[in-house]
């Protein structure tokens, strides 16, 4: 894995708010605030959404992985930088819009504590691994907030109504088993093979057609807002306009069937 560090950062020695580094055809986004427990402040924001458009929009890469640095994934938002100062909505864009927006999957490796924001943040993100260090919550309510990065759109999609309300109005905190009991998260892992499996999943997802991955990707997410009638539809569009490469697709079906061990 070697890491390629934002040339905007290589002026300054100070750490970057987000650490950036390459596995094959993966992005690996870490979150990089760990004495404030990836607290989200504007420089991590602006860098975050940066990297986004930078991974999505480079044929080279297939998946990005988001993590965090230390034992935390994040906090949530720098409330105390938040409140001394304009409020995250005036700068535009959000994080979450931006990963909502992109083609390529994101998957959010949970290593520790993901609240509030940064809980928001994973929602967002294609499907979420965690760590059995992983602990998730949302404290907006709590605190006299409310959701503004897609939290109470997506969670209730991905856990129900009823679990979303009891984890967005208690605050309390919902450890990793239970995440992936209640399909907030899809696997969970031992700490210490956290990345690995997650870069494990990654690869294999990179291993397929771009092109077909992407497509599916967006097959899936606009699908499941829809009525089944309208998925359907969705995917017979999607078949009539796709470019199949026959050669490619042959070629691709022999080294599935190829053994392992040969």
């Amino acid at each position: 894995m070697n890491e390629q560090p934002d040339g905007n950062d290589a002026v300054t020695n100070e750490e970057p708010p987000v650490l950036v580094a390459r596995d094959g055809h993966v992005t690996i986004l870490t979150l990089n605030r760990p004495e404030s427990r990836n607290a989200i402040n504007r420089a991590m924001r602006r860098m975050l959404k940066s990297e986004l458009r930078r991974a999505d929009n480079n044929p080279d890469v297939c998946v990005v992985v988001i993590t965090g640095a230390g034992s935390s994934f994040s906090s949530g938002v720098d409330l105390p930088e938040a409140l001394a100062g304009p409020p995250p909505r005036t700068e535009g864009t959000t994080p979450t819009q931006v990963l909502r927006a992109i083609s390529k999957p994101v998957i959010a490796a949970v290593n520790g504590p993901c609240y509030t924001g940064g809980f928001e943040l994973a929602v967002n993100c294609s499907f979420i691994i965690a760590s059995d260090r992983a602990r998730f919550a949302d404290t907006h309510a709590q605190l006299g907030l409310l959701n503004g990065w897609g939290g109470s759109a997506l969670l209730p999609r991905a856990v129900g109504l009823p679990a979303a309300i009891q984890i967005v109005l208690s605050g309390q905190p919902v450890d990793a088993q239970t995440a992936a009991r209640i399909g907030l998260a899809n696997e969970v892992v031992p700490h210490d093979k956290l990345m690995e499996r997650t870069l494990d999943v990654a690869q294999a997802i990179a291993g397929g057609h771009a092109g077909a991955v992407q497509r599916m990707l967006r097959l899936l997410k606009e699908g499941a807002g829809a009525s089944v009638a309208h998925a359907l539809g969705l995917e017979a569009e999607a078949g009539v306009t796709f470019r199949r490469d026959n050669a490619d697709i042959g070629a691709r079906f022999g080294d599935k069937r190829r053994p392992e061990s040969y």
